[in-house]
C-alpha cells in the first residue's frame, strides 16, 4: 500500500505539467500531519496536499475541501509567512527515492527576492514535510533531535541533510541489464524480496507483480529459467521506457469496494480476487484511495474526546442494563412468594413458631406437599407478612425495571447514532453542532463563565435521484427530527436503515408521484449514511413522513412508524457521489 518511488515520479511529472509557474494562494493545516497549498495561475487553481502521516504518507492535488482548526497551528503560520505569494520554479526527485523538492521564488521581509524549498520526505514513520532556504533547515512538520536520532536531525536553523543511502540501484539511469546482474547475485533470496533489495522506488505489491510475471508463483533467485530471466528483463525495461509517460493508474479494491491497493503498473497476480479500477491521473487514484481512511482518522483526532466519552456512556449504560435484566429475571418468582404467603395463611392454625420450614399442602398441584422456607424468629403470621410484602416489592420492581431496562436499550441506541454521526462527520462545524445537541440533553456541561461561539447550521446533505427528485440527509439527530417532522410534507417518503444507526433520508415529492427508482437510489444513500456503510445488503425502510411519531419521552431524532416497506440495497459509495449535489 506504499507509494513507491516509480510512483512519485509520475507524480512529479504531473505536478510539474500543472503547477509550476503558479503561486501559493493560501496555506492551510487541516490537521499536524497534512499541509494544503492552494495554488493559483492564470484561469486555473489546484489544492496541493501534502501528507506525513506514517501510514498514509503522500503528495497529490485533492478535489476534497478539508475543514480546517479555528486557530491554525504554528507550523502554518509559519509556512504562510514564507510561502504566500511564492511562485513555483521547480519541482524535482532524488533519483527515484521516495524524495520531492519544490523550489519556490518567493520575498523575504524586505522584499528581496529569495529561494526556498519545500522537500517532502515520504518514508513511513520518518515521512515529514521540510522547509528550507539556502540549504539550511527554517522548520518542518517533525522536529528530529538529538535524542530521537543520532543520524540526522531536522531542526531550525542547521544544514538539510539527504536521508542515509541505500545503496539501491536508480531504474532511470541503470541499465536493465546491470539491475539484472544485482538481482541473480542474490541466490538464496525469493526474487520478490531479490527485487526490492536491488532497485529504488519499487513497492512490495510491484516486486510479487515482476516475480508473477516472469515465474507465476514467487521462487528463489537460483531456481530461475534463462526464459524467466528474459521476461524479467522485458517487464524492467516496460517500467523503465515508461517512467515518464502518462500510462493508466490501477486501484485494487475488495468484493464491497475498499480500496486494498494501487500501483502504476497493471496488477495480474489477483487473478479476479481483487477488482481493478483504471485512473488516468495518479492524484486522482491518491485523492480516492486515501479519502475515507483519512476522513476516519481527522475525525478521531478532532472528536477525540466526544467518542470517548460516548463510549464510556455506552460501556455504562450496558453494564447497568445487565444489573437490571437480572434483577428483573430474580423478579419473575415474584408469583412463587405470593403463593407461598397465601398457603401460610390457609394453614396458620395448624402452624408454629421456632421452625425453619413450613410442610404444607399446595391446593394448587393437587394436593402435593410443598416446603415452605420460613424465618424461625417470627410467627407464622409474620412469615406470611413479609412473603405478601416481598412479593409487592418484586412487583412494584418488575414495573420499574421494564421501564428502566427499556429506557437503557433507547438511551444505547441514541448514543450509538451519535457515534455514527461523530464517524460520517467531515467538519468541525458538524462536530460542534453534535457537541452542542449533547449538551442540551445533559451528556455534557457547557463551560459557564466562557463565552463560546454557537457553531454555524449547516444545511442537510441534497442528492438528486437518477430521474430528478431531490432527497435529503440529516447531519445529526437535531437536523434528523427537524428534517422528518417539521421540514418534510406529509407525502414525502422517509427512509431509514433497518434497526441500525444512520441518518434520516427524505425524498422531496414537490406534487408528483415519488418513483421506484427514486426509492432505490435514496435507499443507498440511507445505507451509505449508516453505521452499516462497509456492508454489503443493507436493509432499509420506507414510509409517508404521514406515518412517523415521536414518542413521548424519546431522545432526540428518534420516531416510530408501523405502516412500511423495506428495500435490500448495497451501499455504493461511488454511486453515492453521483447522486450529490455539489
Amino acid at each position: 500500500m506504499a507509494l513507491d518511488g516509480i510512483f512519485l515520479s509520475k507524480t512529479k511529472d504531473e505536478l510539474i505539467n500543472k503547477t509550476v509557474g503558479l503561486r501559493v494562494d493560501r496555506v492551510n493545516q487541516p490537521t499536524k500531519d497534512e499541509i494544503i497549498l492552494n495554488l493559483r495561475g492564470k484561469g486555473c487553481s489546484y489544492r496541493l496536499l501534502f501528507c506525513v502521516r506514517a501510514d498514509s504518507p503522500r503528495v497529490h492535488f485533492t478535489s476534497h475541501l478539508i475543514d480546517n482548526p479555528p486557530v491554525p497551528p504554528m507550523f502554518c503560520m509559519l509556512m504562510r509567512k514564507y510561502l504566500t505569494g511564492a511562485l513555483i520554479k521547480n519541482i524535482r526527485q532524488q533519483e527515484m527515492d521516495r524524495i520531492l523538492f519544490i523550489d519556490f521564488d518567493a520575498t523575504n521581509e524586505i522584499g528581496d527576492r529569495t529561494e526556498l524549498t519545500l522537500c517532502t520526505e515520504i518514508m513511513g514513520k520518518y515521512s515529514n514535510l521540510i522547509l528550507i532556504r539556502e540549504g539550511k533547515v527554517v522548520d518542518a512538520v517533525k522536529r528530529v533531535d538529538i535524542t530521537t536520532s543520532s543520524v540526522r536531525q531536522i531542526l531550525p536553523g542547521i544544514e538539510y541533510k539527504l536521508p542515509p543511502a541505500q545503496g539501491k540501484l536508480n531504474l532511470e539511469t541503470e541499465s536493465v541489464d546491470g539491475i539484472i546482474e544485482a538481482i541473480l547475485v542474490q541466490k538464496d533470496k525469493l526474487l520478490s524480496s531479490a527485487i526490492i533489495n536491488s532497485l529504488q522506488g519499487v513497492s512490495p505489491i510491484v516486486s510479487r507483480e515482476l516475480a508473477y510475471r516472469a515465474t507465476y508463483d514467487d521462487c528463489q533467485v537460483s531456481e530461475l529459467t534463462p526464459e524467466q530471466i528474459d521476461i524479467l528483463k522485458n517487464e524492467l525495461a516496460f517500467i523503465k521506457d515508461n517512467l515518464h509517460s502518462y500510462d493508466e493508474f490501477y486501484l485494487l479494491a475488495d468484493e464491497s469496494g475498499k480500496p486494498k491497493d494501487f500501483s502504476h503498473y497493471e496488477i495480474m497476480q489477483y487473478s479476479g480476487k481483487l477488482s481493478i479500477k483504471k485512473y488516468n491521473s495518479c492524484s486522482e487514484l491518491l485523492d480516492d484511495f486515501y479519502y475515507e481512511r483519512d476522513r476516519i482518522n481527522r475525525i478521531n483526532h478532532r472528536g477525540h474526546e466526544l467518542i470517548k466519552l460516548i463510549n464510556n456512556l455506552i460501556e455504562r449504560t450496558s453494564r447497568k442494563l445487565a444489573i437490571q435484566s437480572e434483577e428483573l429475571k430474580k423478579c419473575g418468582e415474584k408469583e412463587k412468594l405470593r403463593l407461598f404467603g397465601e398457603l401460610i395463611l390457609a394453614n396458620l392454625y395448624r402452624l408454629s413458631k421456632g421452625v425453619s420450614y413450613y410442610e404444607v399442602e399446595n391446593y394448587y398441584d393437587g394436593g402435593r406437599i410443598i416446603r415452605i422456607p420460613c424465618n424461625p424468629a417470627l410467627t407464622p403470621t409474620e412469615n406470611q407478612k413479609k412473603y405478601y410484602k416481598d412479593y409487592r416489592k418484586a412487583q412494584t420492581a418488575e414495573k420499574m425495571l421494564e421501564k428502566l431496562i427499556e429506557d437503557g436499550k433507547n438511551e444505547i441506541i441514541y448514543l450509538e447514532s451519535v457515534l455514527d454521526e461523530l464517524s460520517r462527520a467531515d467538519t468541525d462545524s458538524e462536530i460542534s453542532l453534535i457537541r452542542q445537541e449533547l449538551a442540551q440533553v445533559a451528556y455534557i456541561k457547557n463551560i459557564k463563565g466562557k463565552k463560546q461561539k454557537a457553531p454555524k447550521e449547516l444545511p442537510p446533505l441534497e442528492f438528486r435521484s437518477s430521474d430528478g427528485f431531490r432527497i435529503l440527509v440529516g447531519r445529526n439527530n437535531a437536523q434528523n427530527e427537524k428534517l422528518s417532522l417539521k421540514t418534510a410534507m406529509k407525502t414525502d417518503m422517509w427512509l431509514h436503515t433497518q434497526k441500525i444507526p444512520g441518518s434520516h433520508v427524505i425524498i422531496c415529492g414537490d406534487g408528483k408521484e415519488i418513483s421506484d427508482q427514486a426509492i432505490e437510489d435514496a435507499a443507498v444513500v440511507a445505507a451509505y449514511y449508516s453505521k452499516a456503510r462497509e456492508s454489503t445488503l443493507v436493509p432499509v425502510d420506507y414510509t409517508r413522513v404521514k406515518a412517523l411519531k415521536k414518542p413521548g419521552g424519546g431522545k432526540t431524532g428518534m420516531v416510530i412508524y408501523h405502516e412500511y416497506y423495506t428495500i435490500i440495497v448495497n451501499p455504493d459509495r461511488e454511486f453515492v457521489e453521483k447522486l450529490k449535489v455539489k
